[in-house]
């Protein structure tokens, strides 16, 4: 296929393919299978396959979350399907119903990171991620502050470490483990890039090596108490520490097209780029009606915003794709990054 925009920039380009809804493509049936269409394909492959078929740009990357439930043939069969078309597939680790910081769930969320981690491995998937610092939309959480902080971060070393060694990472096709924060109100203390780069500069220094890795969401970012300069600032620092990670151009608030993130995605793009260190940069947009986000409807009416303005999903995702390229073209244009062709 032709496309109309080449990427000029060193980096993985791709997406999370999560615009088509959690539920009805990436959450498994009660059986373990995944949703799949009338034909018997499995949606999250139809789902990317309507992205790259619209894309404007080459696209050599997509991010899969994944949850506890699925059939392990499930995912192998997902991975060598996407895989098939000339993509390198990430997977995202979704955490659900235990705590990573408290110790008493300590063997549940090891038991939840491993099982995708083998799958991992069997496939040779390269990068993963993981939502596996705290629990999801937990209610009566309090923020953790002062030694409570100070012990959340060394039990999500001690849980992490023990990943790294019980998963047998060392020595696998796995070269790095991001890792996500997320939103205030989604989580209650690691709501910043800052707070999670404690954590993961903690666990590298442990490990004695550099394998884990921020995940740099814009939404999120934008989302967070830190402004634009801040997060800036953090990303020069996280970035020379060999913390950076996958970054996500993504829209705060409402998930949804780029036009509505008020400059933060090409902001951090542009702060990442210019440390040396930005490699992966992925799209993600939310479906404003998901089943499996109503939760944070009602945290944010601005989440349930549609802001498709006449598209479908896919179309969304594409032109995502081609405004990112465009920023990152810029970027070497201006001097900031190499270019790919040198």
């Amino acid at each position: 296929m032709s496309h109309s925009i080449e990427l000029k920039a060193p980096v993985e380009l791709g997406f999370v393919c999560t615009q088509e809804k959690f539920v009805g493509s990436l959450v498994p049936e009660e059986d373990g299978r995944l949703p799949r269409s009338e034909g018997g394909k499995l949606r999250v492959v139809e789902a990317t396959e309507a992205v790259l078929a619209k894309s404007p740009v080459q696209v050599t990357g997509v991010q899969i979350p994944v949850f506890s439930g699925t059939l392990e043939s499930e995912w192998d069969q997902m991975i060598s399907e996407l895989q098939g078309l000339g993509l390198a597939v990430h997977l995202v680790i979704m955490m659900g119903g235990v705590d990573p910081m408290d110790p008493a769930d300590e063997e549940a969320a090891l038991g939840q990171l491993r099982v995708p981690l083998e799958a991992a491995k069997r496939n040779g998937v390269t990068h993963v991620s993981a939502t596996s610092v705290e629990l999801w939309m937990q209610q009566g959480a309090e923020r953790k502050e002062g030694v409570a902080f100070e012990e959340a971060v060394a039990q999500l070393v001690k849980l992490h470490l023990r990943v790294y060694r019980e998963a047998g990472l060392e020595g696998s096709c796995i070269e790095a483990f991001d890792v996500e924060f997320l939103r205030p109100g989604e989580f209650t203390t690691f709501t910043d890039v800052g707070r999670l780069w404690v954590f993961v500069k903690a666990a590298n220094e442990a490990l004695g090596r550099r394998f884990f890795r921020c995940l740099v969401d814009a939404a999120h970012c934008g989302d967070s108490a830190l402004e634009i300069p801040e997060n800036e600032a953090l990303i020069r620092e996280i970035a020379a520490g060999g913390g950076l990670g996958v970054m996500h151009a993504s829209s705060k608030t409402t998930r949804g097209c780029l036009a509505t993130d008020d400059g933060w995605s090409a902001a951090l793009l542009a702060a990442a780029a210019q440390t040396g260190e930005l490699r992966q940069v992925f799209v993600e947009v939310f479906h404003h009606e998901d089943a499996a986000l109503e939760a944070l409807r009602k945290l944010d009416p601005g989440h349930g915003v549609d802001t498709r303005d006449g598209r479908d999903y896919a179309q969304v995702v594409a032109d995502g794709l081609g405004s990112v390229t465009r920023i990152l073209n810029g970027f070497v244009n201006r001097g900031w990054m190499p270019s790919a062709r040198s």
